[in-house]
């Protein structure tokens, strides 16, 4: 063994102790201001151009939900719940029934 080949302990530095838990709710806190797009989907329907030009006031376009049937609440075009449309104070409302895993 030569003088290059002597092995040195190395001493780590004492490191300070986080909790975990305040660590995890100032990351929320940064994040709870950011602007998300919710779109509430009562449904959807195809149609040709031809139909859709067609269109007027007073037209109907059928959708593919059933009336009563849940409507779909996205999250930046991710589904994160369904809901029932409600009436409050003469504007349309949703009420959450479902929470999407």
């Amino acid at each position: 063994m030569n003088e290059k080949d002597v092995i040195k302990p190395f001493n780590l530095p004492q490191l300070e102790k986080t909790p975990v838990q305040s660590s995890v709710e100032s990351n929320l806190d940064l994040l709870q201001d950011i602007p998300l797009t919710v779109t509430v989907e009562i449904g959807r329907a195809k149609m040709l151009v031809k139909d859709v030009l067609r269109l007027t006031v007073g037209s109907v376009v059928e959708l593919d939900k059933l009336a009563g049937e849940p409507v779909d609440i996205l999250v930046n075009g991710k589904i994160i719940a369904r809901g029932e449309v409600i009436a409050v104070n003469e504007n349309y409302g949703i009420r959450i029934t479902e929470i999407v895993k």
